[in-house]
């Protein structure tokens, strides 16, 4: 079986550009029943929290890890990824990166009570200015929001993909050179430049014709849009990035998020491969690293 090591560097070098470094993080769930293994169980940071934006990125990185109920940083995440039930009413405990920052510019101090899945899936959190939550604000008294009214804020979180019921107990993210444990990624995630992701979309359309259409949001990017619209779909998606991922996260300006099936992955490098010649990335303005 082609790892999916063998699967990225078939990839890199079809694509013909000396020094092309492609971020790759591969995600895979847990279900409740689902035994993880001990070497994952092994990456579950104890003491910190992650959002996934950060998991996603520090994957990337070389840095594994698996996020769960416990640990993950950010509620609307643990929404998406099936973590906890969206309608639960208690605040999850202990501290947690996204939260914090509301924490942090709220004048209430230890009086603050962090928003619960309810609050964040009534568009309560993200429509804090209209609804009345200032302590709900990221950026201080003037902060906007992320949504005018909690109405436009719900109908952007039903347009969101998440896995809900609950049904997961964990999510693992890891880079193309983890080899301690042999696994099947259910979804890819690359963080290209422009001209990357216009060389992998022609690879993919080489072999199947088929269009690939991007839906986005200002929110929930990398769980919702990037990983698990594609795990539900089993279609590619591609977006801009949300505001979790710009400003905690720190993604790179000039980059933009894939959220590949691993199946299609497959079918991404074989088309690469296929197509070079039709498709001399090379030759592409700012296909060269060094020029990047």
């Amino acid at each position: 079986m082609t790892t999916l090591h063998q699967l990225y560097q078939r990839m890199i070098d079809a694509m013909g550009v000396a020094g092309l470094n492609i971020p790759l993080t591969a995600v895979k769930f847990f279900r409740h029943n689902d035994p993880i293994p001990a070497a994952v169980l092994d990456y579950k940071p104890d003491n910190i929290t992650l959002t996934s934006c950060q998991a996603n990125k520090q994957a990337a990185l070389g840095d594994a890890v698996l996020l769960t109920r416990d640990n993950i940083g950010c509620v609307a995440a643990a929404i998406t990824f099936g973590l906890v039930d969206q309608h639960e009413r208690q605040p999850l405990s202990g501290s947690r990166v996204y939260t914090d920052l509301m924490k942090k510019q709220s004048d209430l101090g230890d009086r603050f009570q962090p928003p619960t899945p309810h609050d964040f899936t009534e568009g309560i959190v993200y429509a804090c200015r209209a609804a009345g939550r200032p302590d709900f604000a990221l950026f201080g008294k003037e902060d906007s929001g992320r949504f005018q009214t909690p109405e436009i804020a719900r109908h952007a979180i039903q347009e969101m993909s998440a896995i809900q019921p609950a049904i997961m107990k964990g999510v693992f993210f890891y880079a193309h050179t983890f080899d301690e444990i042999d696994l099947i990624p259910d979804v890819i995630t690359l963080d290209v430049r422009p001209v990357e992701l216009t060389r992998i979309i022609q690879a993919y359309q080489f072999l199947t014709g088929k269009r690939v259409n991007a839906s986005m949001g200002p929110v929930r990017v990398v769980n919702s849009d990037l990983i698990v619209r594609p795990y539900l779909t089993q279609e590619i998606n591609f977006s801009s990035y949300c505001i979790g991922a710009r400003l905690i996260a720190q993604y790179d300006p000039n980059r933009l998020g894939m959220g590949i099936p691993f199946s299609r992955f497959e079918e991404i490098v074989c088309g690469m491969e296929a197509s070079r010649t039709g498709y001399p990335f090379h030759l592409y303005p700012g296909a060269n690293m060094d020029a990047a």
